[in-house]
């Protein structure tokens, strides 16, 4: 295997490992809801325990990723203790309401919601695979929601809805993320979203609940499994499979993961996916796949004319 074909393999494989901590993060956090946790307690004690952990590995090995501009406090306070705060609580909540798997495609919707940012606001050029690719993703999400079924659509309508919620603000996220490590390491970014997204959840809600919760050893062991493997871990495994391939083919690879949280649900859980649910579910993957061709295209064409002309 040559150097090149060495390095992209070790991207695809921390972009695979990292997909599977996040579905499995999303199958632990369900059985922690099945067993009476509520979400809203889960997210606050997610991100103080993740940020503090963080806060640790910094100021023992790498105490530049604290630093940060004076002026920028505000966009990090906006970032986290806004948008990041409600990615966080409407995730683990829609989860908390409908499949696993089902909760984690709506909020692979969140490319899509990009897509259409670009297009109204960036003036960026609607192509006829962009169209497509938004015309799979919602008549996907439609199908994995239960849209077909008006008793199971009325009865997921919390969900539905707080996982449109999570896929719009995650959006947002990842626009006003990109922005900032433009100036950051994507570290330093993931540390202050997530420490400004735990003092809000210790604002909006009653604060340090963990500390007289009563939670059992297991649960505790599923706690930090949440903080750390389903947080931190994956974060880290995907930022360093980006320096080794193009981050469109991480995006792309990423979508396993409702893949093996599907799986992951059924073999702990038993939940399942009807037939027109898993095929919508292949919609919505799919959308995301055309979508992030198109981006490598769009971004790959300039170059390209350029070095035809030198």
């Amino acid at each position: 295997m040559s150097p090149g074909e060495s390095s992209s393999a070790k991207g695809y494989l921390c972009v695979v490992v990292a997909a599977l901590m996040w579905a499995s993060s999303g199958t632990a956090g369900k059985a922690l809801f099945d067993a009476g946790m509520s979400p809203f307690d889960l997210v606050q004690i997610r991100v103080i325990l993740a940020s503090a952990i963080l806060l640790l590995v910094f100021l023992f090995f790498s105490r530049d990723l604290l630093r940060i501009r004076p002026r920028d406090i505000p966009f990090f306070l906006f970032l986290g203790g806004v948008v990041m705060a409600v990615v966080t609580g409407s995730y683990l909540y829609t989860i908390s309401k409908i499949q696993v798997a089902a909760a984690i495609l709506i909020q692979y919707l969140a490319p899509i919601f990009v897509a259409i940012f670009a297009m109204l606001f960036w003036k960026e050029r609607p192509t006829f695979l962009k169209i497509a690719a938004l015309f799979l993703a919602f008549g996907g999400c439609f199908l994995v929601v239960g849209g077909y079924n008006l008793k199971l659509l009325q009865m997921n309508l919390l969900g539905i809805l707080g996982g449109l919620t999570s896929a719009i603000t995650f959006a947002g996220y990842s626009l006003l993320g990109e922005r900032a490590m433009h100036r950051y390491k994507p570290w330093t970014v993931l540390f202050y979203a997530l420490a400004f997204s735990a003092l809000t959840w210790h604002v909006v809600y009653p604060p340090f609940t963990y500390f007289h919760a009563g939670y059992s050893l297991a649960e505790w062991g599923w706690i930090f499994y949440i903080s750390i493997v389903g947080t931190i871990l994956p974060f880290g495994l995907f930022f360093a499979g980006i320096n080794h391939i193009r981050s469109t083919r991480a995006s792309i690879t990423a979508t396993l993961e409702p893949i093996f949280a599907g799986f992951l649900a059924f073999m702990l859980l038993g939940e399942t996916l009807l037939l027109l649910q898993v095929v919508g579910g292949c919609m919505v993957i799919l959308a995301i796949v055309v979508l992030q061709l198109q981006q490598e295209h769009d971004e790959l064409a300039p170059a390209l004319i350029r070095t035809q002309k030198d």
